[in-house]
């Protein structure tokens, strides 16, 4: 099964120095039939002004993975952590028992990131941040997995769920195919680009929530650049 969601049907909120739209249920945005998938509860695709950006607060037992789409974030926190992001590069906080963090956009440009937090199997634990470049081109006509809480999973960042996000970047024309197991959700989402999706087509920035699919395969419409949730 796979649920397509437009872009232009998200749920949104400008406040001038931050457009959002939320694939989930958000802040005022409330839509009962998307609270969440599976222990997937937010994936926010938000645009960050130069100079601006979220002041320091707090979050609590969640995995927050933030995918640079353009520009760069700079994250600090409580724990004494300072890190740049920039696009295409990923940065992990599981909140655990308490953080408060910060993140702005201390770019001369506009900032483009996709914000996604995943439900944690495990409440309480100390919090931790980390981030890690991933190179659009070591993506090209692959999955490549870029945070990862499921065993064998070495090279990517690590998170406290059962649950993989994957990205991809492919040429008009060019296919991949990422294994589904069952009693999984997955969400898709062109950061850019059209593709189709086991026949069912994805505009840049659509959502696809996925179930029950055996093996995803994608296939290019336009060049496209992909993340994927895989989650238990």
């Amino acid at each position: 099964m796979i649920e397509r969601r437009p872009f232009a049907e998200l749920g949104a909120a400008n406040h001038g120095w931050l457009d959002a739209k939320h694939h989930f249920s958000f802040a005022n945005y409330y839509d009962p039939k998307r609270m969440s998938w599976g222990p997937i509860r937010v994936w926010n695709d938000d645009t960050i002004a130069a100079g601006t950006g979220f002041p320091p607060h707090p979050h609590a037992d969640m995995e927050i993975i933030t995918y640079v789409r353009e520009g760069a974030i700079t994250h600090t926190d409580s724990l004494g952590n300072v890190g740049r992001t920039e696009a295409g590069d990923v940065q992990v906080m599981s909140a655990g028992s308490g953080v408060r963090h910060s993140e702005y956009n201390r770019e001369d440009v506009t900032t483009k990131i996709f914000q996604i937090w995943i439900e944690p199997k495990t409440r309480g634990e100390a919090p931790s941040w980390g981030a890690k470049p991933f190179p659009r081109d070591e993506r090209s006509g692959q999955f490549v997995t870029l945070a990862s809480g499921i065993q064998g999973d070495d090279d990517a960042l690590p998170i406290r769920t059962d649950a993989r996000i994957v990205g991809a970047t492919l040429k008009a024309g060019e296919t991949a195919e990422y294994p589904l197991g069952a009693d999984r959700h997955a969400y898709l989402v062109p950061a850019s680009g059209s593709v189709e999706v086991n026949g069912v087509r994805l505009d840049a920035r659509d959502g696809a929530a996925i179930s029950d699919e055996a093996i995803l395969r994608v296939t290019a419409i336009a060049d496209a650049e992909l993340v994927l949730v895989d989650a238990a």
